[in-house]
């Protein structure tokens, strides 16, 4: 075997061997494969598919909504998935991705999408009858007045024991004057019924 038949066979092994490191470092990944940066947003969330990246290089992500902190910087290997809420919004809201590749800057990414707003989809409530109870207010209050005028009947006084005051009254002696006076007109009734008597016998006689 010649020279130069040798002298190839070792170059040849080589290169072999400088190939098999770079492609075991990754240092010669394909494009095509490697890097890819993916990502959505809605309304509500935002989802992060980072895929092929160099595990052995220190690789971040964050994610900034409106200019704030929605993921601190965080790092990753070879992938990184993650979903996040998106805070509550009542207009567009700009939402930033930051990838910074370890192993290239070409890899890095620095994109901006924008949420919408979610439409509302619950309905709005049917109006319910009331249910309050009655109200609550108190009733009129009829407060009785006790009249300052004097009872329309007033007692009798009694007699008074003094003298000072004539009686207005009936006294004790009432029914012995009225017992009196009937014996009187019985009296002269029977008086009066004996006189005919006489003078219809009178006559009588004289016949």
């Amino acid at each position: 075997m010649t020279r130069a038949s040798r002298g190839g066979r070792r170059s040849g092994v080589v290169a072999a061997a400088v190939l098999t490191a770079l492609l075991g470092s990754g240092v010669l990944a394909a494009p095509a494969s490697a890097h890819v940066p993916g990502w959505s947003v809605t309304c509500d969330k935002v989802s992060i598919g980072l895929t092929y990246y160099n595990a052995r290089a220190t690789n971040t992500v964050t994610v900034k909504a409106d200019g704030r902190d929605l993921l601190p910087t965080t790092e990753f290997g070879d992938a990184y998935h993650n979903s996040l809420r998106l805070p509550a919004h009542t207009g567009p809201l700009q939402v930033e991705l930051i990838v910074r590749a370890g192993d290239d800057q070409r890899y890095s990414v620095d994109q901006t999408k924008t949420a919408p707003v979610c439409a509302s989809t619950s309905p709005s409530p049917s109006p319910t009858p009331s249910s309050a109870p009655p109200s609550s207010s108190p009733l009129p209050t009829v407060t009785a007045t006790l009249s300052s005028s004097p009872s329309a009947v007033a007692p009798v006084p009694s007699p008074s024991k003094s003298g000072g005051l004539a009686e207005t009254g009936g006294s004790s002696a009432t029914p012995v004057v009225a017992g009196a006076a009937a014996a009187v007109l019985a009296a002269g009734g029977a008086l009066l019924v004996l006189g005919r008597r006489r003078r219809a016998h009178g006559s009588h006689a004289a016949r």
